[in-house]
């Protein structure tokens, strides 16, 4: 039997790629279509807003009206809020790929992992789950001799930034290194700055266009430098991703995975 999916903030860009990925996808199925109420798209068909023919699953405007074993969520901070309280208050597996909170609003998400099991990832691409690990290796062997800048590019429709992608491989360099990134980030620099701090980790963000996402992390030792890049050239890659970290939540026929919080590189086994 396939697992029931629903999608929140199915009128966006990531709605619209996850219905995509779900109707590829043998082992799960989209079961609720969820949008902001009020919206004029309450009550249409699913299959023919997302562009992938008629389906008969009409859309709805709020989580009691969807029957779901796991809800995948890319919203906005405070809609994830409630909805992983509302998860947690019906014991049911919510995945999270909303990006720009606050301190407040993430602790209040992450005191539902307590309750039921909870994957919250900055990025749900297999790809850029890859390049944190080789973060890791290249903040080990390089990070003590080399300026580390991160650098991404995301599309004008974009309201955080930096990207939490950005903000996540900063955090795994930084966290590598025995530093602290709230302490030793640089966001952006103008002027008479001085001479960098090596201790320093430095990001700049593009936004424009219809660019899906773009990361450059560079290692700038005396004589070389190393980058690892990820360029996204579909959303399907982070849609993908997300179903993927669904599945691994539910659990399959022995039920979901216990209370806790997940992320993509549990999913793919590389913690």
């Amino acid at each position: 039997m396939a697992v029931k999916i629903a999608v929140t903030g199915f009128s966006g860009r990531m709605g619209r790629a996850l219905a995509e990925a779900l109707a590829l996808s043998e082992k799960a199925e989209i079961s609720a279509a969820i949008v902001r109420p009020g919206s004029s798209l309450v009550g249409a068909d699913a299959g023919e807003v997302s562009g992938l023919g008629r389906n008969g699953l009409a859309i709805v405007d709020c989580l009691e009206k969807a029957d779901f074993d796991v809800l995948i969520d890319f919203t906005a901070p405070q809609v994830t809020v409630d909805n992983a309280a509302y998860c947690a208050a019906h014991n049911l597996p919510i995945v999270i790929g909303t990006t720009g909170f606050d301190a407040e609003d993430k602790a209040s998400v992450l005191a539902q992992a307590e309750k039921i099991p909870l994957c919250l990832a900055s990025n749900f691409s297999t790809g850029v789950n890859l390049c944190f690990k080789l973060l890791e290796t290249a903040a080990r062997v390089m990070g003590e001799e080399a300026d580390i800048e991160i650098v991404e590019a995301h599309h004008r429709h974009k309201v955080d930034a930096p990207s939490g992608t950005a903000l996540s491989m900063g955090e795994v360099v930084a966290d590598t290194l025995g530093r602290d990134l709230g302490t030793v980030a640089v966001y952006g620099r103008e002027g008479q700055t001085g001479v960098r701090d090596r201790e320093t980790i430095g990001f700049a963000t593009v936004r424009g266009g219809d660019v899906v996402g773009e990361h450059s992390v560079m290692f700038l030792a005396e004589g070389e430098r190393v980058e690892i890049n990820h360029r996204a050239s579909s959303r399907l890659s982070f849609a993908r991703g997300a179903v993927r970290a669904a599945l691994w939540l539910s659990g399959g026929a022995e039920g979901h995975r216990a209370p806790g919080h997940y992320d993509m590189r549990d999913v793919l086994g590389l913690n």
